[in-house]
């Protein structure tokens, strides 16, 4: 139960209360508006004085059921709802008010939820709203570029306060449909539905990593020596513990020597494993060895032969009507369950985040924003200034203010180019922006495998994974790291980021593919033509209303528009682990 529906009902038992005591206060008064005379009866005021005293009473009531009330709110955002809960409610309810109170559907709705249907839906209109401005504001952008090639001033002038009034308008619908999911009194259900299901998938690799017999346990072994930045390795990692859950192998984490902390993984997270950190068994062999096999050598995704249907951006098929409910991106909800398991911090290194926070002074609302540039402009991503960036980080801060008052507009600003920092602070004074030079500095090539650099690089990820929104390329390792990350400390983030350049993608991942929804004919150069239920292998997004891929019926290679398609989840059979109970 939310803290509306539950104002609700006390509402409504105030309202009872209120309404008998005024028509009470009228007729003990009604001999005073009649009585001209100067003496007031000794009946009238006593009558008065017992009124009084009921309206104390109802006072002492009223504090009651707003502590119920609190007590109640704590545990409905806490997401601890369930039917013994509401019971002892109503039964607290009853109690005070000595009326019966029956909670009509709200009951099931809290226990059951909404259907799946419901929120895919309720989410489908919210990202197309998104994708209807960005269509709309791209075709004006040409022409008011036209405007000002014609040295037509006053058309793109027009044209800008078209501009101006159209983003205004997408904020509020923007805004409304989050208040209506918010009214709808399910968002107690989606907090204990994501940590219940969180907490499902955290006990099963429990399980995995901790054999009874380390001896006689299958184990898959993988090596933490990709020759790649910090962000890469921790996919690796990631990828070999999904390889490891769907082999239902215990995954033995080689890191002696690691790049980025000479001790080893444990020195900065927590073991794997409890019970079995031993690689060897009585046979061995590299992928994909056999059922018998003892210990299996994984290599890196990039010469995995052959290739199994479980990697990213698969999802186990037990789980994913689960999985489609609770989240918009149950895909990116899946991967961030593994590295919630996998970056568990070392006291030592929980500490060193803890200090940071609080030294920069973080707190919310803040925007996470990731610049990278050093190795990766001009051979895997393009140049973006921090002015693109700080486009998006104004209409979170714009959308916020429709809402609420924002005292402080707060960036988190992460980049490995040490001159991001000093140039946004000049060139945007209004805004507060946290971050630490030496990190940007640490992140550079040359000086990228050192104690410093790893400490720079957790604090990073760390803070904009902690962001209310985060603005970066999905280019970035870290930046999709960082998205992942935030799917695991909320119900559902999946709309939560602004990505300058690609969408989500897995490095090494089988195929992302779209269903088309809605029929479709090509009457733009560079477009494509598709049919209700044609499978697309999607590109990338545009931002400009269309997404690029190839219709595999047709061959065909181009654009469509983004709306008329949704993704295809790969659903996958992986282990039930039946061995794990599923939680009540």
């Amino acid at each position: 139960m939310n803290l509306r529906s539950s104002n609700k009902i006390l509402a409504q038992a105030a309202i009872i209360l209120f309404f008998f005591w005024v028509i009470a206060l009228i007729l003990l008064t009604r001999p005073l508006l009649n009585n001209q005379q100067s003496e007031v009866s000794n009946d009238v005021l006593q009558r008065l004085s017992k009124a009084v005293s009921e309206l104390e009473s109802l006072k002492v009531k009223n504090q009651e059921l707003q502590w119920i009330l609190t007590n109640f709110s704590h545990e409905a955002q806490s997401g601890k709802i369930n039917k013994n809960i509401i019971e002892r409610l109503r039964s607290t309810l009853e109690n005070k008010i000595r009326v019966p109170i029956n909670f009509g559907g709200l009951e099931k709705k809290l226990i059951d939820g909404p259907s799946k249907e419901y929120e895919v839906k309720r989410r489908a209109i919210y990202r197309g709203v998104q994708e209807i401005w960005y269509f709309v504001q791209q075709e004006l952008e040409k022409l008011k570029k036209k405007g000002h090639d014609q040295s037509a001033p006053e058309l793109a002038s027009l044209i800008q306060e078209i501009l101006n009034s159209g983003k205004e308008h997408e904020i509020v619908l923007l805004n409304d449909l989050q208040e209506l999911s918010s009214m709808e009194g399910h968002d107690a259900w989606r907090t204990t539905e994501s940590r219940a299901l969180s907490d499902l998938v955290q006990r099963r690799l429990h399980y995995l990593q901790n054999p009874v017999d380390c001896s006689k346990a299958r184990k898959l072994v993988c090596n933490l020596n990709k020759s790649c930045g910090y962000g890469c390795q921790i996919h690796h990692a990631a990828y070999c513990f999904i390889m490891a859950y769907a082999t239902k192998r215990t995954l033995i984490l080689n890191s002696k020597k690691w790049r980025y902390h000479r001790g080893g993984w444990e020195k900065v997270f927590l073991p794997l494993s409890d019970t079995c950190t031993d690689p060897s068994g009585l046979d061995r062999s590299n992928w994909p060895g056999t059922n018998e096999t003892q210990v299996i050598e994984l290599p890196i995704v990039d010469m995995l032969s052959p290739r199994p249907p479980f990697l990213p951006l698969a999802i186990p098929r037990d789980l994913s009507d689960r999985m489609i409910r609770l989240h918009g991106d149950p895909q990116v909800w899946w991967i961030g369950q593994f590295m919630k398991y996998l970056l568990r911090y070392q006291p030592e290194s929980q500490k060193m985040l803890d200090q940071a926070k609080e030294k920069m002074n973080f707190k919310m609302p803040v925007v996470g924003v990731h610049v990278r540039r050093t190795d990766k402009v001009g051979t895997e991503a393009a140049f973006h200034s921090i002015d693109e960036y700080m486009l998006f980080v104004a209409d979170f801060f714009n959308k916020l203010e429709m809402k609420e008052k924002v005292p402080v507009r707060r960036v988190y600003l992460a980049s490995d180019d040490p001159s991001v920092l000093p140039e946004a602070k000049k060139k945007y004074p209004d805004y507060e922006f946290l971050g630490d030079v030496s990190i940007a500095k640490g992140a550079a090539v040359a000086t990228r495998y050192t104690d410093s650099s790893l400490r720079g690089i957790l604090v990073d990820i760390h803070m904009l994974a902690h962001s209310d929104h985060l603005v970066c390329t999905f280019s970035s390792q870290v930046c999709r790291l960082a998205y992942e990350i935030m799917q695991t400390l909320h119900p559902d983030a999946s709309s939560k980021f602004k990505s300058l350049d690609d969408i989500y993608y897995y490095g090494g991942q089988g195929p992302h593919q779209q269903t088309a929804i809605y029929s479709h004919k090509a009457h733009r150069t560079g477009e494509i033509s598709m049919e209700v239920g044609d499978i697309l292998g999607i590109a990338g997004n545009h931002w400009d209303g269309y997404s690029k891929g190839i219709n595999e019926r047709t061959k065909q290679s181009g654009l469509y528009p983004s709306f008329k398609a949704v993704d295809k989840y790969n659903i996958v059979d992986f282990p039930v682990y039946s061995e794990v109970a599923v939680a009540e």
